[in-house]
This record gives structure tokens, C-alpha cells and sequence, in this order.
């Protein structure tokens, strides 16, 4: 479902077509504005404009930073999940090997008993 959402920035009206929820928008508008309120009160030669581009260009760093540290997680899940699966073989394989050996010490005891029965 699609949302026609009224923000104002800076004193500029602006519809804006969203799935997300006419609050969160908003905040996000009042968010945008408060951080171009910021630079351009502490910079006389700061216009609107030239704020709306530094912070665009600040959150824009700042997506890419998380994007890397998000394909980071993503790697170290992946050699996560291959070590968990690695060390699963690991695991099946003694346990077969485990089995095998405690069929070969019961042949061995059966053998064991038989031949101590043929003895008496």
C-alpha cells in the first residue's frame, strides 16, 4: 500500500509517494531539516542548499559504511556457517567411526567368549 505524505523542509512543501507510514516519514523530514538547521546556523556562508548537500552527503557516507560492515557480517556468517557445516562432517565421521569400533570390540568379546567356552 502506497502513501501520499506532506513534509515540509525548510519551509518547502513536498508530496512524497511511500509504502512506509506517514510518521516515520515525517519524522524523517523534521530529522532532515533539524540536521541542515544545524550547519547552516553554524556557518554564515551555509545556504539551504549547500546544507542539504553536505548532509546528503554525510548519510550517503555513512550507507556506505554500514554497507561494508553489513557485507563484513555477511563474510564472517558465511565462514561461520561453512566451519559449523565442516566440523558437522567432522562429527558424522567419528561417530560412524565410533560405531564401526564398537561393532569390531563386540565381534572381538563374542570371539573372545566363544573361544574361552571352546577351551573349558
Amino acid at each position: 500500500m502506497t502513501n501520499k505524505v506532506k513534509v515540509s523542509v525548510c519551509g518547502k512543501e513536498f508530496t512524497l509517494q511511500t509504502s512506509q507510514p506517514p510518521s516515520y516519514v515525517q519524522n524523517l523530514a523534521r530529522n532532515l531539516e533539524n540536521r541542515i538547521m544545524e550547519i547552516t546556523a553554524s556557518s554564515t556562508s551555509a545556504t539551504q542548499f549547500t546544507a542539504a548537500i553536505v548532509v546528503a552527503l554525510t548519510m550517503m557516507d555513512d550507507m556506505n559504511a554500514i554497507s561494508q560492515q553489513l557485507d563484513q557480517l555477511r563474510a564472517q556468517s558465511k565462514m561461520y556457517v561453512d566451519e559449523a557445516g565442516k566440523t558437522r562432517l567432522e562429527r558424522d565421521a567419528v561417530v560412524a567411526e565410533n560405531a564401526l569400533l564398537k561393532e569390531r570390540l563386540n565381534s572381538l568379546e563374542k570371539a573372545l567368549t566363544q573361544n574361552k567356552a571352546g577351551n573349558s
